[in-house]
């Protein structure tokens, strides 16, 4: 007898879909893409090209998945968010390319009219790792196993953020910043530094993590003057505000312009503030 559990549905060309999956005829899925058992897309979901969705995801709202991303089961995209002042406005998630959402991941879409919820590529979102509202991910980022990140959180590219942890709104994390786990993430991380503890400090720069990212072979990297634009401004007894002037009047490359620049913008008054350093 023929098992006509095991076919899978040929409504969608060049796609794969379960037949006990539900896919919305709105949707708009592009050649190689795999829905398998139990999982639910939504009307205004657009997936790319190679990418999988696993048994019972749920994929819903105004959602655009790019291509070659693999989602684990049970993981849900597209959500409403978790937020009071949400009013049921027609928001967004985008999310780019060549990412894994492993399982029980959630991403939840923007609150108000116009906003988004945005993923980059290539990045590593472990098992149960929540992505609030309005949150900005970039590329390359790997967040460990319960990661909860808060509304309106920027992680930048490269970050490494441990497990077990939580991430409080509005933070911002920088490039090539490392995180350990169980840390108390309630300030700005700047950018190539490395935090942990709880309450969170910062320990030094990420030197094992810059060595390992190959800005060592550019010509335009300093890490000796990277090191010292950060004693400068993490190890004086200056204010921030002071270390951070005397430290943008001197010498500086892309890395100690970037780390400059992140701390001129964390100490405005829209912005939380760096973590302070261990025992300071």
């Amino acid at each position: 007898m023929e098992n006509k559990n095991s076919e899978l549905n040929s409504s969608f060309r060049g796609v794969k879909v379960h037949p006990n999956a539900f896919v919305d005829p709105n949707a708009e899925l592009h050649d190689g893409v795999i829905i398998s058992q139990g999982a639910i897309v939504g009307p205004n979901v657009t997936i790319g090209e190679g990418t999988e969705i696993g048994p019972n995801a749920v994929i819903t709202g105004r959602t655009q998945i790019g291509i070659n991303n693999k989602v684990f089961p049970n993981v849900f995209i597209g959500l409403d968010p978790q937020d009071l002042k949400y009013k049921g406005a027609s928001t967004e998630v985008i999310i780019g390319d060549n990412n894994t959402f492993r399982e029980c991941v959630t991403i939840n879409k923007a609150t108000d009219k116009g906003e988004k919820t945005i993923i980059g590529s290539n990045n590593l979102l472990m098992a149960y790792t929540h992505i609030g509202h309005n949150c900005e991910l970039g590329n390359g980022i790997v967040l460990s196993n319960s990661v909860q990140v808060a509304g309106h959180v920027k992680i930048e590219d490269k970050a490494i953020i441990g497990g077990c942890l939580g991430v409080h709104q509005f933070v911002h994390i920088g490039y090539l910043a490392m995180i350990g786990g169980m840390t108390r993430v309630d300030r700005d991380v700047p950018p190539f530094c490395l935090a942990e503890g709880h309450p969170g400090r910062l320990r030094g720069l990420n030197r094992i993590g810059i060595k390992r990212s190959g800005l060592m072979k550019k010509k335009d990297f300093d890490l000796k003057l990277l090191q010292s634009t950060w004693n400068l401004l993490f190890k004086s007894n200056d204010a921030i505000s002071n270390s951070l002037e005397k430290a943008m009047k001197g010498k500086l490359d892309l890395s100690s312009s970037k780390l400059c620049g992140f701390l001129k913008e964390s100490i405005s008054n829209e912005r939380r503030g760096p973590m302070p350093i261990v025992n300071s």
